[in-house]
């Protein structure tokens, strides 16, 4: 499915929960439920990493964004979907079926709901455009780089519905922004404002709700433009390793890769372009 006009319309019954666009070099992910304000639910999730996995298919997609339709980016799981929880007295995470596995099989430490993301090979950016809660939040957190509005609610929210910290929040967090701040988010599931955030080092950004995915789309065509395909693919997956490891095997394999990816013609066109002083043609 594709979306060429990014505004609010009513959802007819049936429709799916997500779209999906190519925008020059990038995939455009749009939760797409903004009459529940894009609650997160399992028909949402498959959605999601089906659309993933075709940007990872694609040679053309360089750079992953995903966004919310309409005022908010993600307020949590479907308020509807929490009562029947309540009401079976246990956890459905709505999940049916074949479900795609974008990122699995890297390593296996990721192979888990959205810490696959960490072994995709083309960075995923969250324009966090409005309301950002719970799974929403946990989802911007997974992403590699995160863009919001100045006045965008942030909150952990599952303290005050006697949860846990979900989907590792409580593991990828404090590597983040810190134990404290962590600690003060989880602990008190209180709301912070997209200015917050960008304080905290979360969010690059903090910029007017109108501005989020210009200023996103931006971002990843700047990606695209100036960064390798195979630097992109490396770094990411180094940083996300050496998060689990110590620093030797780091080291070790950056020496490894060093002198692999000299070798590629990525490398002699990002010298030329340095010595030419022009942007490289990646």
């Amino acid at each position: 499915m594709t979306a060429s006009d990014p505004s609010s319309t009513p959802r007819p019954a049936g429709r799916r929960a997500t779209d999906y666009e190519i925008r020059g070099r990038t995939a455009l992910i749009w939760l797409d439920r903004p009459h529940r304000g894009n609650a997160w639910t399992g028909t949402m999730h498959t959605e999601y990493r089906a659309h993933l996995a075709a940007a990872e298919a694609d040679p053309d997609v360089r750079v992953i964004v995903v966004t919310g339709r309409d005022r908010a980016f993600c307020v949590g799981g479907d308020s509807q979907a929490l009562s029947g929880h309540a009401d079976r007295g246990n956890y459905d995470d709505g999940l049916r079926g074949e479900i795609a596995t974008p990122g699995f099989g890297i390593d296996e430490r990721w192979d888990h709901p959205f810490a696959h993301q960490f072994g995709l090979t083309k960075p995923v950016l969250a324009a966090v455009n409005g309301a950002c809660a719970g799974v929403g939040m946990v989802l911007a957190c997974f992403c590699d780089l995160r863009i919001t509005a100045a006045e965008a609610k942030w909150t952990t929210a599952h303290g005050k519905l006697n949860l846990p910290a979900e989907y590792g929040l409580s593991w990828l967090l404090p590597r983040q922004i810190g134990l404290s701040r962590a600690m003060d988010l989880l602990l008190r599931s209180r709301v912070a404002l997209g200015t917050e955030i960008t304080e905290m080092g979360l969010a690059l950004e903090a910029v007017p709700a109108d501005e989020v995915l210009d200023r996103t789309l931006t971002l990843a065509e700047e990606l695209a433009a100036t960064i390798s395909r195979r630097s992109l693919l490396e770094t990411r997956r180094a940083v996300y390793a050496d998060t689990h490891g110590e620093v030797g095997p780091s080291i070790a394999r950056s020496l490894q890769l060093l002198d692999e990816m000299t070798g590629e013609p990525d490398f002699a066109e990002g010298v030329a372009a340095l010595r030419d002083r022009r942007p490289p043609r990646f």
